[in-house]
């Protein structure tokens, strides 16, 4: 398999075995895995090759979404929910109504990322008007557990009440840049990539810690009540360090919902 695929395809199929023996050996149909021994071929990378947008190509997709239409406004919604909260497309399709709720005067979405880990976070003011608005011009909030984003009945116009599942999201993704006039290639993981890396280039690594437990890897220093008092700070401007008595991270801490993208 190795002389027609890729190593990460290799590795991939070998791991989907795995799981597949896992399985029989949990249902009592083998013994043992046959697979577990087998070592696929050795992959590394330091760079990553998803795509990402420029930030003005990003403004641009945003502004250029036509948002007469609810579909426009759904498609607006989810792009700016995966920039802005560095949500995979899992979880930004896999949300439901009430994971979108107000505190402290505020918006706030509730994800659940991969491994079972649930993230609350405030919303950028950009993306609380544009889940505000879809919202209520889908009529859901008063179906507090159906999917958030939802497919629409052809020739209606109106949702059908099932999730949108991710080949449709990425069908989505492709038809909006090719309108907004954008050459860069993309996928549903770009937005996640973007907002990342636009956020790295712009602060230094020590206030980025709470982003980087948002967008994957633990943090162990804090608890996720802690967590989340941090982000609240971040956004109301009141991020301080006991060693930090300039308040250099209070000014950056008031700017990140702002500012972290220059172009949203």
């Amino acid at each position: 398999m190795t002389h027609t695929h890729s190593a990460p395809t290799v590795k991939q199929r070998l791991a989907a075995v795995r799981h597949l023996f896992d399985w029989l050996v949990i249902g009592h149909v083998m013994e043992t895995n046959p697979a577990h021994s087998v070592r696929g071929p050795a992959h590394s990378r330091r760079r990553g090759k998803t795509p990402v947008l420029a930030p003005e190509e990003a403004r641009q997709l945003l502004d250029r979404i036509p948002t007469d239409t609810l579909i426009g406004k759904r498609d607006r919604a989810l792009i700016g929910l995966m920039t802005y909260t560095f949500a995979r497309i899992g979880a930004a399709t896999g949300m439901e109504i009430r994971g979108v709720y107000a505190q402290n005067r505020r918006l706030w979405v509730r994800l659940h990322e991969k491994g079972g880990k649930q993230v609350e976070l405030p919303c950028h003011h950009s993306l609380e008007a544009y889940l505000d608005e879809y919202i209520d011009a889908a009529g859901l909030k008063d179906t507090p557990r159906a999917p958030l984003f939802q497919t629409i009945r052809r020739g209606a116009g109106r949702l059908s009440g099932n999730a949108l599942p991710q080949a449709n999201a990425y069908a989505m993704v492709q038809r909006q840049t090719i309108a907004a006039g954008i050459t860069t290639a993309v996928c549903n993981h770009t937005f996640r990539a973007t907002g990342i890396t636009r956020t790295g280039q712009t602060y230094p690594v020590d206030l980025l810690r709470a982003a980087h437990r948002l967008a994957g890897p633990a943090i162990h220093a804090l608890r996720p009540r802690d967590d989340r008092c941090r982000w609240q700070r971040l956004v109301d401007g009141r991020h301080q360090h006991h060693r930090d008595p300039a308040g250099q991270r209070q000014r950056l801490g008031a700017a990140v919902f702002q500012t972290a993208y220059p172009f949203l």
